[in-house]
Protein backbone atom coordinates (compact mmCIF):
# COMPACT_ATOMS: atom_id res chain seq x y z
CA UNK A 1 0.00 0.00 0.00
CA UNK A 2 1.46 3.66 -0.47
CA UNK A 3 1.38 6.36 1.93
CA UNK A 4 -1.83 7.65 0.85
CA UNK A 5 -4.02 4.29 1.09
CA UNK A 6 -4.32 3.65 -2.56
CA UNK A 7 -2.75 0.48 -3.54
CA UNK A 8 0.29 1.03 -5.22
CA UNK A 9 0.58 -0.43 -9.18
CA UNK A 10 3.20 -1.46 -11.15
CA UNK A 11 4.89 -3.58 -13.92
CA UNK A 12 2.28 -3.87 -17.31
CA UNK A 13 -0.83 -2.65 -15.37
CA UNK A 14 0.62 0.82 -14.28
CA UNK A 15 2.01 1.55 -17.68
CA UNK A 16 -1.68 0.83 -19.54
CA UNK A 17 -3.78 2.90 -16.89
CA UNK A 18 -1.47 5.52 -17.32
CA UNK A 19 -1.65 5.55 -20.90
CA UNK A 20 -5.34 4.46 -20.98
CA UNK A 21 -6.77 5.10 -17.71
CA UNK A 22 -8.31 2.06 -17.69
CA UNK A 23 -8.78 1.91 -14.02
CA UNK A 24 -10.96 4.65 -13.53
CA UNK A 25 -13.06 3.63 -16.90
CA UNK A 26 -13.69 0.39 -15.12
CA UNK A 27 -14.38 2.08 -11.71
CA UNK A 28 -16.76 4.72 -13.72
CA UNK A 29 -18.60 1.22 -15.37
CA UNK A 30 -18.55 -1.01 -12.30
CA UNK A 31 -19.86 1.87 -9.58
CA UNK A 32 -23.07 2.76 -11.18
CA UNK A 33 -25.47 3.17 -8.64
CA UNK A 34 -28.84 1.35 -9.21
CA UNK A 35 -31.65 2.70 -6.06
CA UNK A 36 -33.07 -0.12 -4.41
CA UNK A 37 -30.31 -2.69 -5.57
CA UNK A 38 -29.56 -5.33 -8.67
CA UNK A 39 -32.43 -6.93 -9.79
CA UNK A 40 -33.18 -9.81 -12.20
CA UNK A 41 -35.66 -7.45 -14.72
CA UNK A 42 -32.35 -4.93 -15.34
CA UNK A 43 -30.65 -7.76 -17.32
CA UNK A 44 -32.02 -7.10 -20.46
CA UNK A 45 -30.24 -4.33 -21.61
CA UNK A 46 -27.21 -6.08 -21.08
CA UNK A 47 -28.76 -9.14 -22.80
CA UNK A 48 -29.74 -7.33 -25.75
CA UNK A 49 -26.07 -5.42 -26.14
CA UNK A 50 -24.07 -9.09 -26.44
CA UNK A 51 -26.74 -9.98 -29.08
CA UNK A 52 -25.74 -7.26 -30.93
CA UNK A 53 -22.04 -8.70 -30.83
CA UNK A 54 -22.70 -11.81 -31.45
CA UNK A 55 -24.53 -10.80 -34.37
CA UNK A 56 -21.80 -8.97 -35.44
CA UNK A 57 -19.06 -11.52 -34.83
CA UNK A 58 -21.23 -14.64 -36.52
CA UNK A 59 -22.09 -11.99 -39.24
CA UNK A 60 -18.25 -11.31 -39.81
CA UNK A 61 -17.24 -15.26 -40.75
CA UNK A 62 -20.58 -15.17 -43.27
CA UNK A 63 -19.32 -12.40 -44.87
CA UNK A 64 -16.03 -14.13 -46.27
CA UNK A 65 -17.86 -16.22 -47.85
CA UNK A 66 -20.98 -14.42 -49.18
CA UNK A 67 -21.19 -12.76 -52.87
CA UNK A 68 -23.77 -10.19 -53.11
CA UNK A 69 -25.44 -10.78 -56.10
CA UNK A 70 -28.02 -12.66 -57.43
CA UNK A 71 -26.42 -15.25 -59.44
CA UNK A 72 -24.17 -16.00 -56.50
CA UNK A 73 -25.97 -15.11 -53.52
CA UNK A 74 -27.74 -17.98 -52.77
CA UNK A 75 -24.99 -20.58 -54.00
CA UNK A 76 -22.68 -19.09 -50.97
CA UNK A 77 -25.05 -19.44 -48.23
CA UNK A 78 -25.86 -23.50 -49.63
CA UNK A 79 -21.75 -23.83 -50.03
CA UNK A 80 -21.89 -22.54 -46.06
CA UNK A 81 -24.45 -24.27 -44.93
CA UNK A 82 -23.96 -27.71 -46.22
CA UNK A 83 -20.21 -27.68 -47.02
CA UNK A 84 -18.22 -25.86 -44.70
CA UNK A 85 -17.53 -27.25 -41.29
CA UNK A 86 -19.61 -25.68 -38.61
CA UNK A 87 -21.28 -23.34 -41.67
CA UNK A 88 -25.06 -24.40 -40.63
CA UNK A 89 -24.46 -24.05 -37.26
CA UNK A 90 -23.18 -20.54 -37.72
CA UNK A 91 -25.67 -19.05 -39.88
CA UNK A 92 -28.44 -20.33 -37.48
CA UNK A 93 -26.91 -18.83 -34.49
CA UNK A 94 -26.98 -15.89 -36.73
CA UNK A 95 -30.44 -16.33 -37.96
CA UNK A 96 -32.18 -17.20 -34.70
CA UNK A 97 -29.84 -14.44 -33.27
CA UNK A 98 -31.99 -11.61 -35.08
CA UNK A 99 -35.40 -13.58 -33.64
CA UNK A 100 -33.78 -13.41 -30.41
CA UNK A 101 -33.06 -9.84 -30.04
CA UNK A 102 -36.73 -9.05 -31.12
CA UNK A 103 -37.88 -11.25 -28.14
CA UNK A 104 -35.54 -9.41 -25.57
CA UNK A 105 -36.01 -6.11 -26.58
CA UNK A 106 -39.89 -6.29 -26.78
CA UNK A 107 -39.23 -7.87 -23.11
CA UNK A 108 -36.58 -4.72 -22.41
CA UNK A 109 -39.24 -1.74 -23.45
CA UNK A 110 -42.22 -3.91 -21.81
CA UNK A 111 -39.86 -4.12 -18.24
CA UNK A 112 -38.99 -0.18 -19.28
CA UNK A 113 -42.60 0.97 -19.96
CA UNK A 114 -43.74 -0.91 -16.95
CA UNK A 115 -41.50 0.82 -14.42
CA UNK A 116 -41.92 4.19 -15.58
CA UNK A 117 -38.38 3.82 -16.21
CA UNK A 118 -39.00 6.74 -18.95
CA UNK A 119 -40.16 9.04 -16.62
CA UNK A 120 -37.70 11.88 -14.63
CA UNK A 121 -35.14 13.36 -17.45
CA UNK A 122 -35.25 10.46 -19.41
CA UNK A 123 -36.98 11.19 -22.44
CA UNK A 124 -33.64 10.66 -24.88
CA UNK A 125 -33.28 7.22 -23.09
CA UNK A 126 -36.44 6.34 -24.15
CA UNK A 127 -36.65 7.93 -27.49
CA UNK A 128 -32.88 6.40 -28.86
CA UNK A 129 -34.44 2.92 -27.68
CA UNK A 130 -37.10 3.45 -30.13
CA UNK A 131 -34.65 4.39 -33.02
CA UNK A 132 -32.90 1.48 -31.55
CA UNK A 133 -36.04 -0.87 -32.08
CA UNK A 134 -36.65 0.21 -35.92
CA UNK A 135 -32.64 0.12 -36.52
CA UNK A 136 -33.24 -3.78 -35.34
CA UNK A 137 -35.82 -4.62 -37.50
CA UNK A 138 -34.16 -2.90 -40.48
CA UNK A 139 -31.42 -5.07 -40.07
CA UNK A 140 -33.76 -7.93 -39.61
CA UNK A 141 -35.60 -6.90 -43.13
CA UNK A 142 -32.39 -6.00 -44.89
CA UNK A 143 -30.73 -9.80 -44.00
CA UNK A 144 -33.85 -11.79 -44.29
CA UNK A 145 -33.63 -11.43 -48.31
CA UNK A 146 -29.95 -11.90 -48.52
CA UNK A 147 -29.96 -16.31 -49.05
CA UNK A 148 -31.61 -14.97 -51.94
CA UNK A 149 -34.19 -18.38 -51.80
CA UNK A 150 -37.74 -18.46 -52.65
CA UNK A 151 -39.35 -16.98 -49.43
CA UNK A 152 -36.53 -14.49 -48.88
CA UNK A 153 -37.40 -13.04 -52.51
CA UNK A 154 -40.78 -12.81 -52.27
CA UNK A 155 -41.47 -12.13 -49.09
CA UNK A 156 -39.10 -9.07 -49.64
CA UNK A 157 -40.74 -8.20 -52.73
CA UNK A 158 -44.10 -7.75 -50.72
CA UNK A 159 -42.42 -5.86 -48.83
CA UNK A 160 -41.00 -3.11 -50.68
CA UNK A 161 -43.87 -2.62 -52.51
CA UNK A 162 -45.90 -1.68 -49.42
CA UNK A 163 -43.69 1.38 -50.13
CA UNK A 164 -45.79 2.27 -53.36
CA UNK A 165 -48.46 3.03 -51.06
CA UNK A 166 -47.00 5.83 -50.03
CA UNK A 167 -48.41 8.88 -51.52
CA UNK A 168 -46.05 11.12 -54.18
CA UNK A 169 -42.36 9.30 -52.83
CA UNK A 170 -43.50 5.67 -52.48
CA UNK A 171 -42.39 4.30 -56.26
CA UNK A 172 -39.06 6.54 -55.70
CA UNK A 173 -38.32 4.85 -52.12
CA UNK A 174 -39.29 1.47 -53.68
CA UNK A 175 -37.17 2.05 -56.92
CA UNK A 176 -34.29 3.31 -54.73
CA UNK A 177 -33.92 0.56 -52.17
CA UNK A 178 -34.30 -2.04 -55.07
CA UNK A 179 -31.73 -0.15 -56.99
CA UNK A 180 -34.89 -0.55 -60.06
CA UNK A 181 -38.13 -1.37 -60.92
CA UNK A 182 -37.30 -4.94 -60.15
CA UNK A 183 -35.82 -7.16 -57.84
CA UNK A 184 -32.23 -7.95 -58.53
CA UNK A 185 -28.31 -8.07 -58.15
CA UNK A 186 -28.87 -4.11 -57.53
CA UNK A 187 -31.08 -5.15 -54.54
CA UNK A 188 -29.14 -7.45 -53.18
CA UNK A 189 -25.64 -5.07 -52.74
CA UNK A 190 -27.97 -2.44 -51.44
CA UNK A 191 -29.38 -4.80 -48.92
CA UNK A 192 -26.21 -6.06 -47.95
CA UNK A 193 -24.74 -2.29 -47.98
CA UNK A 194 -27.57 -1.82 -45.60
CA UNK A 195 -27.09 -4.54 -43.09
CA UNK A 196 -23.81 -5.19 -43.32
CA UNK A 197 -22.13 -1.02 -42.95
CA UNK A 198 -25.38 1.48 -43.01
CA UNK A 199 -27.60 -0.09 -40.24
CA UNK A 200 -25.13 -1.44 -38.01
CA UNK A 201 -23.00 2.00 -38.20
CA UNK A 202 -26.30 3.74 -36.66
CA UNK A 203 -27.21 1.43 -34.17
CA UNK A 204 -23.67 1.80 -32.73
CA UNK A 205 -24.07 5.69 -32.79
CA UNK A 206 -27.70 5.03 -30.88
CA UNK A 207 -26.16 3.02 -28.10
CA UNK A 208 -23.63 5.40 -27.40
CA UNK A 209 -26.77 7.59 -26.94
CA UNK A 210 -29.07 5.50 -25.25
CA UNK A 211 -26.01 4.35 -22.33
CA UNK A 212 -24.70 7.78 -22.27
CA UNK A 213 -28.17 9.09 -21.57
CA UNK A 214 -29.16 6.32 -19.31
CA UNK A 215 -25.50 6.63 -16.93
CA UNK A 216 -25.73 11.09 -17.14
CA UNK A 217 -30.04 10.41 -15.98
CA UNK A 218 -28.62 7.47 -13.63
CA UNK A 219 -30.94 4.07 -13.00
CA UNK A 220 -34.42 4.45 -12.11
CA UNK A 221 -34.89 2.10 -9.75
CA UNK A 222 -38.03 -0.18 -8.81
CA UNK A 223 -41.72 1.06 -9.76
CA UNK A 224 -41.71 2.26 -6.54
CA UNK A 225 -39.19 5.00 -6.38
CA UNK A 226 -39.06 8.53 -7.07
CA UNK A 227 -37.69 8.74 -10.66
CA UNK A 228 -35.96 12.10 -10.44
CA UNK A 229 -34.77 11.88 -6.55
CA UNK A 230 -34.69 8.44 -5.28
CA UNK A 231 -34.85 7.66 -1.60
CA UNK A 232 -33.98 3.85 -1.80
CA UNK A 233 -30.30 3.05 -0.89
CA UNK A 234 -28.18 2.45 -3.52
CA UNK A 235 -25.78 -0.86 -4.29
CA UNK A 236 -23.40 -0.76 -7.17
CA UNK A 237 -23.40 -2.60 -10.48
CA UNK A 238 -21.07 -4.42 -9.30
CA UNK A 239 -20.76 -7.34 -8.48
CA UNK A 240 -24.33 -8.39 -8.03
CA UNK A 241 -25.71 -7.10 -11.34
CA UNK A 242 -23.00 -7.73 -13.13
CA UNK A 243 -23.42 -11.39 -12.16
CA UNK A 244 -26.95 -11.38 -12.90
CA UNK A 245 -26.25 -10.03 -16.31
CA UNK A 246 -23.32 -11.94 -16.83
CA UNK A 247 -25.71 -15.25 -15.74
CA UNK A 248 -28.31 -14.08 -18.67
CA UNK A 249 -25.80 -13.70 -21.48
CA UNK A 250 -24.46 -17.50 -20.70
CA UNK A 251 -28.09 -18.39 -20.59
CA UNK A 252 -28.80 -17.10 -24.37
CA UNK A 253 -25.62 -18.52 -25.35
CA UNK A 254 -26.93 -21.92 -24.07
CA UNK A 255 -30.54 -21.61 -25.23
CA UNK A 256 -28.95 -20.18 -29.05
CA UNK A 257 -26.48 -23.25 -29.39
CA UNK A 258 -29.19 -25.70 -28.07
CA UNK A 259 -31.82 -24.59 -30.95
CA UNK A 260 -29.28 -23.89 -33.50
CA UNK A 261 -27.76 -27.53 -33.21
CA UNK A 262 -30.96 -29.55 -33.02
CA UNK A 263 -33.21 -27.49 -35.70
CA UNK A 264 -30.86 -25.67 -37.77
CA UNK A 265 -32.30 -22.89 -40.09
CA UNK A 266 -33.14 -24.10 -43.51
CA UNK A 267 -32.35 -22.88 -46.81
CA UNK A 268 -34.67 -22.86 -49.58
CA UNK A 269 -34.78 -22.98 -53.34
CA UNK A 270 -32.86 -20.72 -55.15
CA UNK A 271 -35.23 -17.31 -55.77
CA UNK A 272 -37.42 -17.99 -59.37
CA UNK A 273 -39.58 -14.79 -59.86
CA UNK A 274 -41.37 -16.76 -62.68
CA UNK A 275 -42.67 -19.04 -60.05
CA UNK A 276 -46.60 -17.70 -59.95
CA UNK A 277 -47.69 -20.04 -57.21
CA UNK A 278 -45.17 -19.74 -54.48
CA UNK A 279 -46.89 -17.47 -51.54
CA UNK A 280 -44.64 -16.18 -49.50
CA UNK A 281 -44.78 -15.27 -45.36
CA UNK A 282 -42.55 -13.49 -43.72
CA UNK A 283 -40.71 -13.95 -40.18
CA UNK A 284 -42.63 -14.27 -37.18
CA UNK A 285 -42.25 -10.89 -35.87
CA UNK A 286 -43.31 -9.08 -39.37
CA UNK A 287 -46.35 -11.80 -39.45
CA UNK A 288 -48.81 -9.20 -37.74
CA UNK A 289 -47.94 -6.59 -39.84
CA UNK A 290 -48.49 -9.07 -42.73
CA UNK A 291 -52.31 -10.02 -41.64
CA UNK A 292 -52.55 -6.11 -40.89
CA UNK A 293 -51.84 -4.77 -43.98
CA UNK A 294 -54.57 -7.59 -45.95
CA UNK A 295 -57.37 -5.09 -44.34
CA UNK A 296 -56.39 -2.10 -46.38
CA UNK A 297 -56.79 -1.68 -49.82
CA UNK A 298 -58.00 0.88 -52.48
CA UNK A 299 -58.88 4.55 -50.97
CA UNK A 300 -58.13 3.36 -47.79
CA UNK A 301 -54.90 1.78 -48.04
CA UNK A 302 -52.55 5.33 -47.11
CA UNK A 303 -55.14 5.59 -43.71
CA UNK A 304 -54.33 2.36 -42.72
CA UNK A 305 -50.40 2.26 -44.10
CA UNK A 306 -49.03 5.56 -42.96
CA UNK A 307 -51.48 7.36 -40.95
CA UNK A 308 -52.22 4.77 -38.15
CA UNK A 309 -48.88 3.71 -38.00
CA UNK A 310 -47.79 6.84 -37.82
CA UNK A 311 -49.92 8.51 -34.85
CA UNK A 312 -49.18 4.68 -33.12
CA UNK A 313 -45.42 5.24 -34.20
CA UNK A 314 -45.60 9.06 -32.27
CA UNK A 315 -47.53 8.16 -29.24
CA UNK A 316 -44.42 5.39 -28.58
CA UNK A 317 -41.56 8.08 -29.26
CA UNK A 318 -43.51 10.98 -27.97
CA UNK A 319 -44.64 9.25 -24.55
CA UNK A 320 -42.23 10.40 -22.13
CA UNK A 321 -42.95 14.13 -23.35
CA UNK A 322 -46.61 13.34 -23.82
CA UNK A 323 -46.90 11.47 -19.91
CA UNK A 324 -45.18 13.88 -17.53
CA UNK A 325 -46.53 12.60 -14.33
CA UNK A 326 -43.96 11.03 -11.85
CA UNK A 327 -46.09 8.33 -11.34
CA UNK A 328 -44.08 5.19 -12.08
CA UNK A 329 -46.53 2.36 -10.29
CA UNK A 330 -48.16 0.60 -13.43
CA UNK A 331 -51.71 0.30 -11.24
CA UNK A 332 -51.62 3.99 -10.91
CA UNK A 333 -51.06 4.48 -14.76
CA UNK A 334 -54.34 2.61 -15.64
CA UNK A 335 -54.61 4.58 -19.77
CA UNK A 336 -50.93 4.18 -20.49
CA UNK A 337 -50.88 0.75 -19.75
CA UNK A 338 -54.10 -0.28 -20.86
CA UNK A 339 -53.40 1.12 -24.40
CA UNK A 340 -49.61 -0.53 -24.64
CA UNK A 341 -51.09 -3.52 -23.30
CA UNK A 342 -53.79 -3.57 -25.94
CA UNK A 343 -51.41 -2.95 -28.63
CA UNK A 344 -49.33 -5.97 -27.92
CA UNK A 345 -52.39 -8.00 -27.46
CA UNK A 346 -53.88 -6.62 -30.62
CA UNK A 347 -50.09 -7.58 -32.48
CA UNK A 348 -50.20 -11.03 -30.71
CA UNK A 349 -54.21 -11.84 -32.04
CA UNK A 350 -53.74 -10.65 -35.81
CA UNK A 351 -50.27 -12.88 -35.81
CA UNK A 352 -52.92 -15.82 -34.71
CA UNK A 353 -55.46 -15.26 -37.10
CA UNK A 354 -52.81 -15.05 -39.93
CA UNK A 355 -51.94 -18.36 -39.03
CA UNK A 356 -55.83 -19.89 -38.40
CA UNK A 357 -56.56 -18.13 -41.80
CA UNK A 358 -53.52 -19.89 -43.42
CA UNK A 359 -54.47 -23.24 -42.32
CA UNK A 360 -58.33 -23.01 -42.37
CA UNK A 361 -57.87 -22.38 -46.28
CA UNK A 362 -57.13 -25.83 -47.97
CA UNK A 363 -55.58 -24.54 -50.89
CA UNK A 364 -52.78 -22.07 -49.10
CA UNK A 365 -52.21 -24.93 -46.26
CA UNK A 366 -51.43 -27.22 -49.13
CA UNK A 367 -49.32 -25.05 -50.87
CA UNK A 368 -47.43 -23.97 -47.86
CA UNK A 369 -47.14 -27.45 -47.20
CA UNK A 370 -45.54 -28.15 -50.63
CA UNK A 371 -42.97 -25.21 -50.12
CA UNK A 372 -41.91 -27.03 -47.08
CA UNK A 373 -41.74 -29.82 -48.78
CA UNK A 374 -39.61 -28.47 -51.44
CA UNK A 375 -37.03 -26.78 -48.56
CA UNK A 376 -36.72 -29.70 -47.39
CA UNK A 377 -35.78 -31.69 -50.40
CA UNK A 378 -33.32 -28.79 -50.88
CA UNK A 379 -31.91 -29.17 -47.66
CA UNK A 380 -31.62 -33.00 -48.11
CA UNK A 381 -29.81 -32.38 -51.80
CA UNK A 382 -25.81 -32.82 -52.12
CA UNK A 383 -24.58 -29.59 -52.61
CA UNK A 384 -24.08 -28.39 -56.05
CA UNK A 385 -22.37 -25.11 -57.80
CA UNK A 386 -25.31 -23.28 -59.70
CA UNK A 387 -24.15 -23.64 -63.47
CA UNK A 388 -24.52 -20.83 -66.11
CA UNK A 389 -24.65 -21.62 -69.50
CA UNK A 390 -23.63 -25.21 -69.86
CA UNK A 391 -21.12 -27.30 -67.61
CA UNK A 392 -17.77 -28.41 -68.62
CA UNK A 393 -18.48 -31.95 -68.22
CA UNK A 394 -21.80 -31.39 -70.42
CA UNK A 395 -19.52 -29.86 -73.40
CA UNK A 396 -16.97 -32.23 -73.09
CA UNK A 397 -19.06 -35.45 -73.29
CA UNK A 398 -18.68 -36.37 -76.86
CA UNK A 399 -14.75 -36.63 -75.99
CA UNK A 400 -15.42 -39.17 -73.07
CA UNK A 401 -18.22 -41.20 -73.89
CA UNK A 402 -19.80 -41.39 -77.57
CA UNK A 403 -22.89 -43.34 -76.35
CA UNK A 404 -23.89 -40.25 -74.01
CA UNK A 405 -23.57 -37.60 -76.72
CA UNK A 406 -25.76 -39.44 -78.47
CA UNK A 407 -28.02 -38.98 -75.90
CA UNK A 408 -27.46 -35.17 -75.63
CA UNK A 409 -28.68 -35.22 -78.85
CA UNK A 410 -31.90 -37.16 -78.64
CA UNK A 411 -32.47 -34.91 -75.16
CA UNK A 412 -32.04 -31.65 -77.74
CA UNK A 413 -34.22 -33.55 -80.73
CA UNK A 414 -36.64 -33.79 -78.11
CA UNK A 415 -37.16 -30.45 -76.59
CA UNK A 416 -35.87 -31.65 -73.08
CA UNK A 417 -33.59 -28.61 -73.21
CA UNK A 418 -36.84 -26.48 -74.03
CA UNK A 419 -38.12 -26.87 -70.16
CA UNK A 420 -34.80 -28.21 -68.09
CA UNK A 421 -31.92 -25.74 -69.81
CA UNK A 422 -29.16 -26.66 -71.93
CA UNK A 423 -27.28 -29.33 -70.53
CA UNK A 424 -30.12 -30.10 -67.90
CA UNK A 425 -29.24 -26.74 -65.90
CA UNK A 426 -32.86 -25.71 -65.67
CA UNK A 427 -35.39 -23.15 -66.00
CA UNK A 428 -38.08 -21.80 -64.33
CA UNK A 429 -40.67 -24.02 -66.55
CA UNK A 430 -38.59 -27.52 -65.11
CA UNK A 431 -36.16 -28.53 -62.46
CA UNK A 432 -32.25 -29.20 -63.14
CA UNK A 433 -31.16 -32.51 -64.13
CA UNK A 434 -27.76 -32.07 -63.02
CA UNK A 435 -27.17 -34.65 -60.12
CA UNK A 436 -29.86 -36.75 -61.44
CA UNK A 437 -27.39 -40.20 -62.17
CA UNK A 438 -26.38 -39.77 -58.84
CA UNK A 439 -29.54 -39.75 -57.13
CA UNK A 440 -30.99 -42.47 -59.40
CA UNK A 441 -29.61 -45.58 -60.83
CA UNK A 442 -30.50 -46.31 -64.88
CA UNK A 443 -33.44 -49.10 -63.90
CA UNK A 444 -35.06 -45.64 -61.58
CA UNK A 445 -34.27 -43.16 -64.22
CA UNK A 446 -35.90 -45.45 -67.03
CA UNK A 447 -38.93 -45.94 -64.95
CA UNK A 448 -39.30 -42.25 -64.60
CA UNK A 449 -39.19 -41.51 -68.30
CA UNK A 450 -41.92 -43.91 -69.33
CA UNK A 451 -44.36 -42.71 -66.36
CA UNK A 452 -43.79 -39.58 -64.95
CA UNK A 453 -44.88 -39.29 -61.34
CA UNK A 454 -47.64 -37.19 -60.12
CA UNK A 455 -45.29 -33.99 -59.38
CA UNK A 456 -43.53 -34.66 -62.85
CA UNK A 457 -46.96 -34.95 -64.70
CA UNK A 458 -48.52 -31.74 -62.77
CA UNK A 459 -45.21 -29.54 -63.88
CA UNK A 460 -46.32 -31.18 -67.32
CA UNK A 461 -43.39 -33.54 -67.96
CA UNK A 462 -45.40 -35.92 -70.47
CA UNK A 463 -44.15 -39.75 -70.93
CA UNK A 464 -41.11 -40.49 -73.08
CA UNK A 465 -41.46 -43.43 -75.49
CA UNK A 466 -38.14 -44.40 -77.51
CA UNK A 467 -36.40 -47.29 -78.55
CA UNK A 468 -34.57 -49.58 -76.49
CA UNK A 469 -31.14 -48.48 -77.47
CA UNK A 470 -32.28 -44.43 -78.05
CA UNK A 471 -33.49 -44.77 -74.44
CA UNK A 472 -30.33 -46.29 -73.35
CA UNK A 473 -28.21 -43.24 -74.40
CA UNK A 474 -30.48 -40.56 -73.20
CA UNK A 475 -30.12 -42.62 -69.43
CA UNK A 476 -26.28 -42.20 -70.11
CA UNK A 477 -26.56 -38.79 -71.40
CA UNK A 478 -28.44 -37.61 -67.78
CA UNK A 479 -26.06 -39.91 -66.21
CA UNK A 480 -23.21 -37.99 -67.31
CA UNK A 481 -24.52 -34.51 -66.26
CA UNK A 482 -22.63 -34.15 -62.97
Amino acid sequence: MSTDGKESKSGFRAWLDHRTGLDSLLRHTLDEPIPGGAKIAYVFGSGLLFLFLSQIVTGVFLAMYYVPSADHAHTTVAYITKEVTGGSFLRSIHAYGSSAIIIVLLLHMTQTFLYGSYKGRRELVWVAGCVLLALMLGMAFTGYLLPWDQKAFFATTVGTNILSEIPWVGNGLKELLRGGTEMGTLTVSRFFVLHVFVIPACIFAFVAIHVYSFRKAGAAGPAGEDPVSPKLPAETFYPKQLVMDMGFATLIIVLLGLVAYFWPMDLGPRADPADTQFMPRPEWYYVPVFQYLKYWHGSTALLGILVIPGIVGLLLVGLPFFDRSLERRPWKRPISVGLFTAVLLGLAGLGVISHRQDMRNPGVAEQLRAQREATKEFMNAKFEPELSGSSLSAQNVALSNPEAAKGKEIFEAQGCNACHGDNGVGTAAAPKLVGVGVKYDAAKIEAMLHTPTAKMTAGGMPPVQLKDDEMKSLIAYLQSLK
